[in-house]
């Protein structure tokens, strides 16, 4: 076969997360295809070091301009749009926001690996304010730029050949909101490397508290790690370790309590522990997929989830987690005290994983990047 010219574009390269798990897989798929974003934050994303990256224009832009996802919103559509892919045999996107917007020649076949349609554009955008703090004054002024985005959105969805959702929760979102059919693929759940970081784990039990239960998370407003904590507040007994950062940071650590701790930039071996030694781990967020959910599960650690979303596709009720209902404190108390009181025996059961595998996901992708 001929040797292909690939380029696989995401939209920003500041953070860790299971998304980047999933793109240094796609790394290891295309170790020679050229990696285009909006810009890159090599101190909060070391992992960036092991690609080709071409960055934007916005990359050249003051700091507290390309840190600030406000500020820098105007410059998106044209960063990803400017990119010249002329020449390339295959283009994969992966978004949830801009880099599907890339402009590919009909030569070029586009696969975009959809995380979710534009979250503050269509599903959240009753969580994101944009920035305001005049709420009279800025709503119209959102509304209007909402309806302009959407727009571009719209045409911006339009431009993959193929679209591939990461789960059936946002396949229905691509099919409501792009009014576009697309396929499942779950994102990569790497068995072999879990099993390899498991047998280096030891006991963090007693880190902070004796028991305790876990959020790992970015903490962005959709996360919902908020309700978490002010359910926390009321139950002093319980005690809570959230492992994660993001803008959200400094607001969530003014309103925890005591019994609350947080914790940055940990190991995969670290992680490790803290899921062993947990009670649950707690998922209060719609999410698009949920891969903390399957580590969570492959260490024997029981989810406590809200009944929307990914989680419903990656958690068995009853079996390796509960769900509850209601985004609310007294909601999420029950279920707390709901899981405390059920036993679990969840290590070793890796067959209930094994949909997720990185083989199925590699197979899938390989065969849809093989039809030129």
């Amino acid at each position: 076969m001929a040797k292909r010219e690939i380029a696989i574009v995401y939209d920003w390269m500041d953070s860790w997360g299971g998304v980047e798990r999933m793109l240094l897989i796609l790394n290891e798929m295309f170790p020679e295809a050229k990696w285009y974003t909006s810009y890159v934050d090599e101190e909060r994303a070391q992992w960036v070091r092991k690609l080709k990256v071409k960055t934007s224009f916005i990359q050249s832009l003051p700091s507290f301009i390309k840190k600030s996802r406000i500020l820098s919103l105007p410059f998106y559509p044209y960063a990803f749009e400017s990119f010249d892919l002329k020449g390339y045999d295959l283009v994969i996107s992966v978004t949830s926001s801009f880099a599907k917007s890339v402009i590919t020649g009909p030569g070029t076949r586009h696969i975009c690996i959809l995380l979710t349609p534009t979250r503050w554009l269509w599903s959240h955008g009753e969580m994101y304010d944009l920035g305001c703090t005049n709420f009279d004054l800025c709503n119209p002024i959102k509304s209007w730029v909402v309806r302009k985005m959407q727009a571009w959105d719209m045409v911006a969805a339009s431009r993959p050949d193929k679209i591939i959702s990461i789960s059936q929760t946002v396949a229905d979102r691509c099919l409501k909101y792009y009014d576009r059919k697309s396929e499942v693929v779950y994102p990569p759940f790497d068995i072999e490397y879990w099993k390899s970081v498991k047998r280096k784990t030891c006991n963090a039990k007693r880190l902070f508290f004796n028991e305790y239960y876990l959020i790992v998370s970015r903490l962005e407003p959709y996360k919902k790690v908020d309700l978490v904590i002010v359910t926390f507040n009321k139950m002093k007994d319980k005690k809570l370790i959230i492992v994660g950062k993001g803008t959200q940071e400094q607001k969530l650590k003014a309103i925890a309590g005591e019994n609350t701790r947080f914790i940055q930039d940990i190991s995969d071996q670290e992680l490790a522990d803290l899921y062993l030694s947990a009670t649950a781990l707690i998922m209060p967020q719609e999410e698009d997929f949920g891969y903390v959910a399957l580590e969570a599960q492959f260490f024997g650690c029981p989810v406590i989830a809200y009944a929307k979303g990914g989680a419903t596709e990656t958690v068995i009720p009853q079996k390796t987690g509960i769900f509850f209902s209601d985004q609310t404190v007294s909601s999420l108390q029950d279920a707390v005290a709901e899981v405390g009181c059920r036993k679990y025996n969840l290590g070793g059961r890796y067959g209930h994983l094994k949909r997720f595998s990185k083989e199925k996901f590699v197979h899938k992708l390989e065969s849809l990047a093989c039809d030129l």
